[in-house]
């Protein structure tokens, strides 16, 4: 069995309750807890944060062993408007600014590297702190656990999507154009690089259901998974959703006299299909409706090997 590496990160991230429930569902976290963090006085309460000047943060431990920091800070990112100052979600005030607090030194690298890749994805400036934790104040017992005793209770984000995997974007980088020329075939250059649209019943992938993840053909970044994968009798492979939420992009698309919502890839920027409110209603109604040439299909058994072990959760 593997031992347990107790680690500790403190992320302040807007109204703490949806935080601190996020990253309680987070394989890998040992505990969430709720509290107030670098204000001016090493002493607080919930009635006096506007006067003390803390964060409400959440004290994450995890096992380093089953998480590295850089997951736990990718799910962080998924959850807050990093460009947003002293507001996220209908909260506003000091109070619910975003900050990553480190007691461990050694952590700032693993921030200092997050912070810029994530900076890319913006055309404004983040304004997350980031800075050494001063002090934490456990926040008062109601407020633990808020939503697990209200489950109906005002949250500001999504907290199912803790269930997703974080994929970093950094492991697929895009190649540049002469060695997506190369790499790709003229059919795959065209669609994914060109918006072209391939024929329906008589590609690849259409009517496919074998156990796998479908990956992005120009950069090997993960998008699908098999177990999304539905026959829309469209005549592509069809998904009701990515296999996480981070790894797509969408685009009005106006072209044939029509209004659509373009799918693109997050790293490679690749043109993979549309998506369509006309999905099976139970697995939430939509239907991604993708090219078989801007995808690759990589089966359960070759994903260990291939670099994509982690993802096997995700199919099954």
């Amino acid at each position: 069995m593997t031992n347990t590496k107790k680690k500790e990160i403190y992320l302040a991230g807007g109204c703490f309750w949806g935080v601190e429930e996020y990253f309680s569902r987070v394989d890998g976290v040992l505990n969430a807890v709720s509290g107030y963090a670098n204000g001016r006085s090493d002493t607080t309460k919930y009635e006096l944060l506007s006067q003390t000047g803390h964060a409400e943060t959440v004290r994450v431990t995890y096992d380093a062993n089953k998480i590295s920091l850089k997951e736990i800070l990718l799910h962080y990112f998924r959850i807050i408007d990093p460009t947003s100052l002293n507001k996220q979600g209908n909260d506003y005030g000091s109070q619910y600014r975003t900050g990553v607090y480190y007691t461990d030194k050694d952590d700032k690298t693993t921030i200092k590297e997050v912070f810029q890749e994530k900076a890319r994805d913006y055309d404004k400036k983040i304004v997350v702190e980031k800075e050494p934790l001063k002090h934490f104040i456990k926040a008062e017992d109601y407020h633990q656990d808020y939503l697990k005793k209200h489950p109906n209770g005002y949250c500001h984000i999504n907290v199912n999507q803790a269930t997703y995997p974080v994929i970093d974007a950094a492991k697929y980088p895009k190649p540049n154009k002469e060695a997506i020329k190369t790499k790709l075939s003229k059919d795959e250059y065209q669609v994914t690089q060109e918006n072209k649209t391939e024929t329906a019943f008589s590609n690849r992938y259409w009517k496919q259901f074998e156990a796998g993840i479908y990956v992005d053909v120009v950069t090997g970044e993960p998008l699908f998974s098999s177990k999304d994968k539905f026959d829309s009798g469209c005549g592509w492979p069809s998904f009701s959703r990515p296999i996480s939420p981070d790894v797509l992009r969408y685009k009005e698309d106006t072209s044939f006299n029509m209004v659509r919502t373009e799918v693109r890839s997050r790293s490679g920027n690749s043109h993979l299909g549309h998506v369509f409110t006309d999905g099976p209603k139970k697995q939430g109604g939509l239907r991604y409706c993708i090219n078989s040439l801007s995808i690759r299909f990589i089966p359960k058994a070759d994903m260990e090997k291939k670099g994509y072990g982690y993802l096997l959760p995700y199919i099954n």
